[in-house]
């Protein structure tokens, strides 16, 4: 996947309500009596390089991510987090219009008109990896973990600042390139970014070989940040990890 233009979030403009159907799709809504969401977290598939065509009814990119939402929900540390999807108007990237990062961004707006202002963890596989990592840009995305995610060389870093970010790649990889995963791993540290990766052993693109292994490590993460976050504590760890990746 190629796209020799770059943008941060803030340089996208956000399409009007009346523009598309809902960006947010509810997988787990805060029970009735539970109090009000403390956290959220938002789920990303991934599509093309360049499409302008919508998704298609019986998406498998999207039908991809049902394990993690199940692994995730399960995981979360109490009942308090909000977790949904986001959908895409276009299956494509698509150069310089970065569509499926306005969708991110339509998807905040119409969380926080759901259950308020709630810091939320972002959780992309490949295209969607990119968009929740541009998507960081905005305040109350705290954490990003990406998944196999499509990092084009020179994909901007500097928003990541005093972010927490993960990356998992398989190394058996041939869509997206790990190696280009970790470089941005590391530019991202250099940035201050709180950043580390790992590399999952015998994994590919399609998160199909050790499944098991990705399902259970996504779950742990983004269940380790959204405790953190839900007891008001920064996602940030006490030391900067490293830029090298571990390995599963």
């Amino acid at each position: 996947m190629r796209d020799p233009v770059r943008r941060s979030a803030e340089d996208v403009v956000r399409p009007g309500a009346a523009d598309a159907p809902a960006a947010l799709m509810p997988w787990h809504t805060v029970p009735a009596g539970s109090g009000p969401a403390r956290a959220a977290v938002l789920v990303l598939h991934g599509g093309a390089a360049d499409s302008k065509a919508p998704p298609r009814p019986w998406n498998v990119a999207r039908a991809r991510m049902r394990p993690f939402l199940r692994r995730v929900t399960r995981a979360l540390p109490d009942e308090g987090t909000f977790v949904g999807q986001v959908r895409y108007r276009h299956r494509g990237w698509n150069g310089a219009d970065a569509d499926p990062v306005a969708d991110v961004l339509r998807a905040l707006d119409e969380l926080s008109a759901l259950v308020g202002e709630v810091p939320v963890v972002l959780v992309g596989h490949s295209m969607g990896g990119r968009a929740a990592l541009r998507a960081a840009a905005v305040p109350q995305v705290r954490a990003v973990v990406a998944l196999a995610p499509w990092c084009p060389e020179g994909e901007p870093v500097a928003h990541l600042r005093d972010k927490r970010v993960i990356v998992l790649h398989g190394d058996r990889d041939r869509i997206t390139d790990p190696a280009e995963s970790f470089a941005l791993v590391r530019r991202a540290v250099e940035a201050g970014s709180a950043a580390s990766a790992v590399r999952v052993a015998g994994g590919d693109h399609a998160m199909i070989r050790r499944a098991r292994t990705w399902h259970h490590a996504t779950g742990t993460t983004v269940a380790g940040l959204v405790a953190r976050i839900a007891d008001g504590l920064d996602p940030l760890p006490a030391q900067r990890p490293g830029a090298e990746p571990d390995v599963l």
